[in-house]
């Protein structure tokens, strides 16, 4: 007799990173090293390493589409999570292969700018993603510089960052979790959701493995959603994660290197 068991899926539609830290291969390390299996729609090729990206090569939107009706149509997937879109035209296709396939919870990280400072998604694609991907979100990762790009505000205080937190919430996501490393004092994460706040405290690890911290915390997150675990359990569980895969992390490059997914 065979012995059926469930295999938690996480879909990731986002960018390859030559260097190995960020995006789909974060992603697929973050899933691994969680027990959950990990499906890829590439929505850009980036040559890029711990310095810097190089280039881009934004892939077709009938490529895109057709990973994302590959995976969901034979596979499927528990969750998905969205990561580098690059253009408002592969957020339109993404929205639309979502939609078709009534995906009902979605982790979206808003990727906007490199670890290097190099531009992940074009200005004019901000608004698509506010209006037409954000409604279908389950919870959007925003770091404090993507959260005021989103807003049109600027985040120099709490009570800014509240206000952030209640506008990108009044866009339709069902929640947000506005990343607090780029504040002074302790990276605390901030979930807003219609229910309240809730604050999640975490340890400042002295390091200059950050590459991917951003893809591997939403990625984590989405593998816990996956495994059947509540959105603050499953945001608690991947602060933790990323935590220890920065303390794990080892020099590498000549940059910002990765963080230890694999950590013991």
């Amino acid at each position: 007799m065979v012995k059926e068991f469930s295999l938690p899926r996480v879909l990731t539609i986002a960018g390859s990173d030559s260097g190995g830290g960020a995006g789909i291969q974060a992603d697929l390390k973050t899933c691994s090293a969680l027990g959950v299996y990990c499906t890829t729609a590439i929505t850009a090729v980036t040559a890029q390493n711990t310095v810097g990206v190089i280039r881009i090569k934004e892939m077709s939107l009938e490529m895109v589409d057709a990973q994302i009706n590959a995976v969901l149509s034979d596979i499927g997937a528990d969750v998905v999570k969205t990561g580098m879109l690059a253009n408002s035209r592969i957020i339109q296709t993404v929205v639309k292969s979502l939609t078709i396939y009534g995906v009902r919870k979605l982790v979206v990280d808003p990727v906007m700018v490199a670890k290097s400072g190099d531009r992940l998604l074009r200005e004019d694609a901000v608004k698509e993603l506010c209006t037409k991907l954000l409604p279908l979100a389950t919870v959007v990762t925003p770091n404090i510089p993507e959260a005021e790009i989103i807003t049109g505000r600027s985040i120099e205080s709490i009570s800014d960052l509240d206000k952030a937190g209640l506008s990108i919430l009044s866009m339709g996501v069902e929640a947000v979790v506005i990343k607090g490393g780029h504040m002074s004092g302790p990276p605390i994460d901030r979930l807003f959701t219609v229910d309240g706040k809730m604050e999640f405290p975490g340890e400042r690890v002295n390091t200059r493995s950050t590459h991917g911290t951003g893809c591997t915390f939403a990625a984590a997150i989405s593998a816990c959603l996956a495994k059947g675990f509540s959105l603050t359990e499953s945001v608690k569980e991947a602060k933790a994660y990323v935590t220890r895969a920065l303390r794990a992390a080892y020099p590498l490059g000549h940059g910002f290197g990765p963080v230890e997914h694999f950590f013991k």
